[in-house]
């Protein structure tokens, strides 16, 4: 189903990056399988629409020929789009509703669509995006050539050796969507450990390069990435859990317990 509206398109143009894109070269040998770059994404929930038969919404930006699948980090910026359609097209808009996903589900349906390539947009919360533009300037670097996905991670100022954290027997590294969220981890091992954190200094990435280095890259040490739900996000699924019976599985943040470097 094709729609076409301006709110669409101006997402379009707000950072997002489209996850088909990623599957353009074959012939490279993948460090990762995509089984296990699936369980690196499977903690990240991220939000579409769902069409009233039961399929993802396409849009069709203003200008263009080819539909897209948008996919948001935010579910306040879904229900913005959701709501937009039922105003701007509500025959298109019909029965739609929101669906939550997580991150694995979007990259295996890149996968099952690699023949047939489908336009998957993955829209960043904007506040977010210039956070990230905000610590490229702070590091001496060229904030207005970023786009895509941030993922804010803690690194030591005079090596670039990734902070970690114990999470039972495994050093993970934590990269977190949310500035604020590594502010906070970051104020905690202030209280105990204040060495660390004199010693290191706010990096941020991007969503679509790290996906590229699971499926491309011989370190293995990316296997130890944990990537940790937006606050937001997190707190949109608790309130959508029952309080009595089975809760359904869905993903989870992980509370640091001890920072290593």
């Amino acid at each position: 189903m094709k729609t076409l509206i301006r709110w669409s398109a101006a997402l379009a143009l707000a950072g997002g990056i489209f996850l088909g894109s990623l599957f353009a070269d074959q012939s490279r040998a993948f460090a990762l399988s995509d089984e296990q770059v699936i369980e690196q994404l499977r903690t990240v929930p991220v939000f579409t629409v769902m069409s009233g038969e039961g399929n993802i919404l396409l849009v069709t930006p203003e200008g263009e020929e080819t539909p897209v699948a948008t996919v948001f980090m935010s579910h306040q910026s879904a229900e913005a789009f959701l709501a937009s359609l039922r105003e701007t097209d509500p025959e298109t808009a019909g029965n739609a509703q929101l669906l939550i996903l997580s991150l694995a589900d979007i990259y295996q349906l890149a996968l099952e669509n690699q023949e047939n390539p489908l336009r998957i947009a993955i829209i960043p919360v904007q506040e977010e995006v210039e956070a990230a533009r905000t610590v490229l300037q702070e590091n001496g670097e060229n904030p207005e050539e970023f786009q895509g996905v941030p993922l804010f991670y803690p690194a030591g100022t005079e090596d670039g050796v990734l902070l970690t954290q114990r999470q039972g027997d495994e050093e993970i590294i934590p990269m977190f969507f949310e500035r604020e969220q590594l502010d906070q981890w970051l104020s905690q091992i202030q209280q105990t450990q204040p060495d660390i954190v004199a010693n290191v200094r706010v990096r941020v990435g991007t969503l679509e390069r790290l996906i590229q280095n699971l499926q491309a890259s011989e370190d293995q040490e990316l296997t130890r990435i944990y990537l940790v739900p937006s606050e937001e996000s997190a707190e949109f699924i608790r309130s959508l859990q029952p309080t009595e019976g089975q809760t359904p599985e869905q993903p989870q943040q992980t509370p640091p317990e001890q920072p290593n470097q």
